[in-house]
């Protein structure tokens, strides 16, 4: 291939249905049409809605993506989809649709991994990864650590989440709080304005023979549960909540916590670049821990730009970049979804 390739990239693993292009390291074009509002109303995503949302949105988004980059299919390279992780039926409509239109125009498939897509939109901003790269995934599912040697080939789980994800951890204590769905960006918001110690955070699998024994995985069930029990006591006693402070010290705790596993297993590993993603990554709390922490031990932090932390299509288009630069083969036109796909593997073959 003369020139750098050109990818057209689409993600429907949860409430977004979004295409994007990206030639090389450069992105071309990015639509996004979500369904969250959709979803405000019953505190949560509900599957099917957001299935039957991805059906409606898939050709508009695609053909908007097109039109902004003034290209036709004839001009893609190749066709990347998320086939996993995510939610079966939300999967099952974007790997159908872009199998068909990799028949239809003959191109290439590619069924990548949306998480560790989430990793690849960083070269945007920063171009390729260095030889070796420590990776911090954060999303309302996911929280994991995971070397990355080769993004198209050799990515290495270092460490994961035992119970709930940084996410899911804030979600259900902004449900708590009264707060509407997604409740992280009012959690994010309240904490700027409260006092970060005023509550007892715990912080699991930090300490004693727990943390020894998992030192790069990480725990918020406890969190959600010491935070939960704390409002429910001071409610039955008629207290008011200080609800910045409560915000402010949940946040405080689990941005402390990402933020110090990640940059020890940096270390621990020798790697000197630390690359951050997943919606929970806008998180402000948790950036300016991550800056602070890198500082303090020369390792790069390479935080996206806010618009590329949540789902989007650019995600997708540039791993698949990755995966033809490196001579991949395509994937096979009957490969399936996988709604548990491991974070190991980069993409189905």
């Amino acid at each position: 291939m003369a020139q750098a390739p050109r990818v057209l990239g689409i993600e429907s693993t949860c409430d977004e249905t979004a295409a994007a292009i990206v030639q090389g390291r450069e992105l071309i074009s990015n639509v996004v049409a979500s369904s969250m509002q959709e979803h405000a109303r019953y505190g949560g995503v509900i599957p099917e809605i957001a299935s039957r949302a991805h059906a409606q949105s898939f050709i508009p988004v695609v053909e908007q993506a097109l039109h902004d980059a003034h290209l036709t299919l004839d001009d893609i390279d190749a066709i990347v989809v998320s086939a996993g992780p995510g939610l079966a039926g939300c999967l099952a409509v974007g790997v159908s649709g872009a199998k068909a239109l990799a028949l239809a125009a003959n191109k290439p498939l590619y069924g990548i991994n949306h998480v560790i897509g989430h990793i690849a939109v960083t070269q945007l901003q920063f171009g390729a990864f260095p030889e070796r790269t420590m990776a911090l995934i954060v999303s309302g599912g996911h929280t994991s650590l995971l070397e990355v040697h080769d993004i198209a080939r050799d990515v290495r789980v270092k460490g994961t989440t035992l119970d709930d994800a940084a996410g899911e951890c804030f979600d259900k204590v902004a449900r708590l709080l009264g707060f509407p769905y997604p409740g992280g960006p009012y959690i994010d918001r309240h904490a700027r304005l409260g006092d970060p110690h005023a509550l007892r955070v715990p912080q699991g699998l930090t300490q004693g023979r727990a943390g020894a024994e998992h030192p790069f995985d990480f725990s918020f069930s406890g969190v959600k549960t010491a935070v939960a029990r704390w409002v429910e006591q001071e409610t039955a006693q008629g207290h008011e909540i200080p609800v910045d402070d409560v915000c402010a010290s949940l946040a405080y705790s689990v941005a402390d916590v990402l933020a110090k596993k990640a940059i020890t297993a940096c270390v621990d590993a020798d790697v000197y670049t630390l690359v951050v993603g997943g919606g929970f990554s806008a998180n402000s709390q948790l950036r300016a821990a991550l800056q602070q922490y890198g500082e303090r031990h020369g390792i790069e932090v390479r935080l996206p730009e806010l618009k590329l932390c949540t789902d989007n299509g650019a995600m997708v288009a540039q791993l698949g970049v990755n995966l033809i630069e490196a001579g991949c083969a395509p994937s096979p036109l009957d490969c399936p979804i996988d709604s548990a796909m491991p974070l190991d593997q980069v993409y189905m073959q």
